[in-house]
């Protein structure tokens, strides 16, 4: 059966890393026979330019038949006046919902030969592999009621942050089995000393753990975690966290290794289909100076092969392609720490290469 892939490059230099990473999509298309079928449409700035929206109908519709997106990137200053449900970064959150991608897997891990482009010493983040599972679709980002009164004095504004017993439940799921697959370490991470919905989250991670016994569970406060990711990143294997703590925490995480540039990211629904993104935004500062570093993009689509795909053998290729690319001195101008750096529009040549030779 054919497999659909929709490609929304997006703003800014989601463009040219969804380019480069289109590259090496249509290499293994071609070289390993695939039965793909891959389409490309605007989303974001770029969408609401051409049609007044940041996500037509037309995509959300090819969105949800297709079993991966790759998504770019969206945003910039020149949308930032716009209301909420005109700008770019509400296609992403529309996307998550409408295709109820709950489940947010966030890598974070160090090629050791990029060490030194860590803002942390050497030796306290060596060997850095760290996976953060953070729930998606629930939570304050999505809470109601929300809203913002002008009309009383003081004026104030409010959110809602609740998560429902199977909100919970499925997340921690995705989060053991995670772990069990890893070094069967979890660390649910929550502020259950003042919060009665991280409480209740606490209660019902600590009730499923019964369900896990080869998975050491612990429990941490949040700006406990983000302290300790700091000082001592390696103690961590798996995280799990609400869609607040977790947006927070995968971007200290993320940090840690010296580049977001490196970096992908998973977002599932229950039936394995997902969306695929860099943890990088579209850093319109650098768009077009062709400098932006692709990795990350490729390695979301790895990410989308071993997932939705059913081309975990594929995935694995791309990976050892990556660690082959850093190992043999190739470097983009973010991880080139003052070194020689090659071009974004170089990079997708250099991988498909080394793939042509493993």
């Amino acid at each position: 059966m054919t497999k659909k892939i929709l490609a929304l490059p997006g703003d800014g230099v989601g463009k040219e890393v969804m380019s480069s990473t289109l590259n090496v999509l249509n290499y293994l298309i071609e070289s390993y026979d695939l039965d793909f079928k891959v389409t490309e449409m605007n989303v974001g700035g770029s969408a609401y330019d051409a049609e007044g929206s940041p996500i037509p109908d037309s995509v959300l519709e090819e969105a949800k038949k297709s079993d991966a997106v790759l998504f770019g990137a969206v945003g910039g200053e020149k949308w930032d006046d716009l209301e909420w449900d005109l700008r770019p970064e509400n296609a992403l959150l529309t996307l998550r919902k409408e295709l109820n991608l709950f489940a947010n897997l966030r890598p974070a891990f160090l090629f050791n030969e990029l060490s030194n482009a860590s803002p942390i010493k050497k030796e306290i983040i060596s060997n850095l592999d760290i996976l953060i599972v953070r729930e998606l679709t629930g939570g304050v980002y999505f809470g109601e009621p929300r809203g913002l009164n002008i009309d009383d004095e003081p004026n104030y504004a409010f959110n809602t942050m609740i998560y429902n017993e199977d909100e919970i439940r499925r997340i921690a799921k995705v989060a053991f089995e995670a772990a069990q697959k890893r070094n069967k370490r979890l660390c649910s991470v929550d502020k259950a000393n003042v919060l009665e919905v991280s409480k209740f989250w606490r209660s019902i991670v600590t009730e499923m753990s019964a369900d896990y016994p080869d998975v050491e569970l612990s429990h941490q406060l949040a700006d406990n975690t983000a302290m300790q990711l700091v000082l001592d990143p390696n103690q961590f294997d798996v995280i799990v966290s609400s869609n607040l703590f977790g947006d927070i925490l995968s971007d200290i995480a993320g940090t840690l290794t010296g580049s977001i540039g490196m970096l992908p990211s998973a977002s599932l629904d229950s039936k394995l289909r997902g969306m695929y993104e860099p943890c990088h935004g579209s850093a319109p500062d650098i768009a077009d100076l062709d400098i932006a570093n692709p990795l990350a993009m490729i390695s979301s689509l790895s990410m989308a092969l071993k997932f939705s795909l059913g081309e975990e053998k594929l995935s694995e290729k791309i990976d050892k392609s990556i660690k082959t690319f850093i190992k043999s001195g190739y470097r983009t101008q973010d991880i080139a720490a003052g070194e020689e750096y090659i071009k974004t529009s170089e990079v997708s040549d250099i991988i498909i290469e080394i793939l042509k030779h493993e």
